[in-house]
């Protein structure tokens, strides 16, 4: 920098100057900048998920949305650079774009996959877990199970192999509860009794994703589907899931308390991190998913006296990482397949669609439940596709038994479902009351 300015200094004519102004440019141009390193692709992260959160906070849309599609315009996987930026011989297939290092991307994604079900078990304690009523255990169970067998049959019938099928329709049977929450608040319901059911609902839904996330990655592994292997799979879980509930629970909030006694804010966020971490450690070393021990990890963290306090202080570097996995995610997706797969994806949303309300439905209807209240959960737990969705394709892309179109689907599905979800609550309330005068 000294020397443009040296170079601007000494220079005798017009020509002098215009070259050290180029100079300069040129030096600061920020597609010029090193764009394969670590710091690099974080900072832009970083910068990214911060005008995504204002951006789409003016305009009343989930976060998670954003995220995904600023990941899709950024990634190395994105077409729309290609002008800009020099291929790198470190990418996949010559592919280029402002994020580049796939190892890094990954990375990010796994961290955030793990705070993200640590926080979401800090909302579920035990008690609250065990009193969850027979109509959400019932209604959720038959929603979800019901769209996951429907949706597998009408993946193959599009032409998707078995795996696909197998992980996709896995994918679409779990509803968002951030984006349902969201919609929930803004539109004043989130008190109702129809939303408590939904809430409800919502954490049976959680609770299984948890456990076909773990399931599905062991499918993977084998890659196979053996009832061997999934017998052993939900062995292991039952053990992990029954040793938390008997001897985590005595042992950890204890300590947590302890550590918590010293009034020092530091040492408890890097003591409960120590127990996300650590418990996610001991998923994958007997073979689980690291998503299944996160969210144990979170439901002890709940136990504890200062749960409120480990929350809050985990909470930020929560929303630092997912906001890094979502754009992560979404530069991960290959935008340039899409138009291959429109279709597919249009498809596979009105059948999901269709089910999961029919589902809902029905298990309302069985349960001789208000007709009001049904309609309403019904039609607000229909549509919304997210997080766990995401979490589910990922698990199948990493292991490499599902094909690479799968991630840029998902991402499409859930940015569309998102978008019917507020207009599909606003159906609900046009609906019910001439149901109601029947």
């Amino acid at each position: 920098m000294q020397n443009i300015f040296l170079q601007l200094g000494t220079g005798n004519g017009e020509s002098s100057i215009e070259d050290g102004v180029w100079n300069l440019v040129d030096k600061i141009n920020p597609l010029q900048m090193p764009h394969d390193t670590f710091v690099t692709d974080l900072a832009v992260i970083m910068i990214l998920a911060g005008i995504v959160t204002l951006a789409f906070f003016k305009i009343r849309q989930p976060l998670i949305i954003g995220y995904l599609f600023a990941g899709m315009l950024i990634g190395p996987l994105s077409p729309l650079w290609t002008s800009f930026l020099p291929e790198s011989g470190s990418e996949p297939s010559g592919s280029i774009g402002i994020l580049s290092d796939i190892a890094a991307l990954n990375v990010f994604a796994e961290i955030g996959v793990i705070l993200l079900l640590f926080v979401i078990g800090i909302e579920f304690p035990f008690a609250k877990i065990r009193s969850i009523g027979k109509v959400a255990i019932l209604v959720g169970s038959l929603g979800l199970f019901l769209t996951l067998i429907v949706v597998f049959y009408a993946s193959t019938l599009l032409g998707l192999g078995f795996m696909d099928s197998l992980f996709i329709s896995a994918a679409l049977s779990i509803s968002s509860t951030a984006i349902i929450v969201k919609v929930l608040e803004e539109t004043g319901k989130i008190k109702k009794e129809s939303s408590i059911l939904v809430l409800g609902i919502l954490i049976v839904e959680d609770v299984i994703a948890v456990i076909l996330i773990a399931s599905l990655e062991s499918i993977a592994l084998a890659g196979t589907v053996s009832i061997e292997g999934a017998v052993a799979v939900v062995v292991v879980a039952t053990i992990l899931i029954v040793g938390t509930f008997t001897i985590g629970i005595r042992t950890v909030p204890k300590l947590i308390d302890k550590v918590a006694s010293a009034e020092n804010r530091e040492i408890l966020l890097l003591s409960v991190l120590g127990v996300c971490f650590g418990y996610a450690l001991l998923a994958n070393i007997v073979g689980l998913s690291v998503a299944i021990g996160a969210f144990l990890a979170g439901v002890l963290v709940a136990e504890s006296k200062s749960a409120e306090v480990s929350k809050i202080l985990s909470s930020p570097i929560k929303d630092m990482f997912v906001a890094i996995f979502f754009v992560s995610v979404g530069a991960l997706m290959d935008v340039s397949q899409l138009e291959n797969y429109i279709f597919i994806a249009i498809a596979l949303i009105a059948v999901a669609l269709g089910m999961k309300l029919g589902g809902n439905l029905l298990g309302n209807i069985m349960l001789r439940q208000p007709k009001p209240k049904s309609l309403r959960s019904a039609f607000t737990l229909a549509a919304p596709r997210g997080e766990f969705s995401i979490v589910i394709v990922k698990v199948g892309v990493d292991a490499g038994v599902v094909s690479a179109f799968l991630f840029p689907l998902i991402g499409i599905i859930a940015i569309i479902t998102a978008f019917i979800t507020p207009f599909l609550v606003k159906a609900g309330d046009f609906i019910i009351p001439k149901f109601t005068r029947q």
